[in-house]
């Protein structure tokens, strides 16, 4: 029997008997919060956080005092609020944590991780005011840090080779790869460092000439 029969049946049965003596009421609305509950639970389990906000708050529609809805919904919001946090969406995660602590008033972690996107809102404002290019300097450097896998692949494919050729010409290929590796990490070692100085206090107005200027990282290879 499918929940939608069943919640048919109940709303059939409270039809005919009179809610004060039979409590169908009460018995449909129990009915209800559980099965919403129930939806936020295998949402929250599968890592649907919006779909379990929407349960949970569906179920403290019919009963805002639920326990079980109160708390799924918080710990919901928080993991919200953190995976937005991590996506730069600072105003929306702040909303986030708004809405959990309408439900718990005193909870350390929705306090805690608050504290963190505001400092962290702090940091981003002096860093585009020290370097407005960030951004893009920062997803070059991804870019080319992500290539040096490619890298270390060539070498694990050489060595997997001599494996059956026992040809030291594959163990020579490998060598050559790692010193290029070798070198491509020193030389993006340093850019990092340049870019770290950029964030931290951009290019001052006087000496500047002692600095890398922004154009030369980008575009990163």
């Amino acid at each position: 029997m499918t929940r939608i029969l069943r919640l048919a049946i109940l709303l059939m049965a409270c039809a005919i008997l009179p809610v004060a003596t039979t409590g169908c009421g009460s018995t449909v609305a129990d009915w209800i919060v559980r099965t919403r509950n129930h939806q936020g639970d295998v949402a929250l389990e599968h890592k649907n956080f919006p779909d379990a906000s929407v349960a949970y708050e569906l179920a403290l529609q019919i009963d805002p005092t639920n326990v079980h809805a109160r708390t799924g919904l918080v710990n919901v919001q928080i993991r919200i609020a953190d995976t937005l946090f991590a996506a730069s969406k600072f105003d929306q995660a702040i909303d986030a944590l708004a809405k959990a602590s309408k439900y718990s008033p005193h909870d350390d972690r929705v306090a805690g991780l608050r504290a963190v996107i505001e400092q962290a809102e702090i940091k981003r404002d002096i860093v585009v005011s020290n370097y407005p290019l960030y951004k893009v300097s920062g997803r070059g450097l991804r870019r080319a840090y992500a290539q040096l896998a490619a890298q270390n692949a060539q070498i694990l494919a050489a060595l997997q080779k001599f494996d059956y050729t026992y040809d030291t010409a594959d163990l020579g290929d490998a060598i050559k790869q790692s010193y290029a590796l070798n070198e491509e990490v020193t030389r993006l070692t340093s850019r990092l460092t340049q870019y770290r100085q950029l964030v931290e206090s951009g290019i001052p107005e006087h000496g500047a000439e002692n600095l890398v200027p922004p154009a030369s990282l980008l575009p990163l290879p």
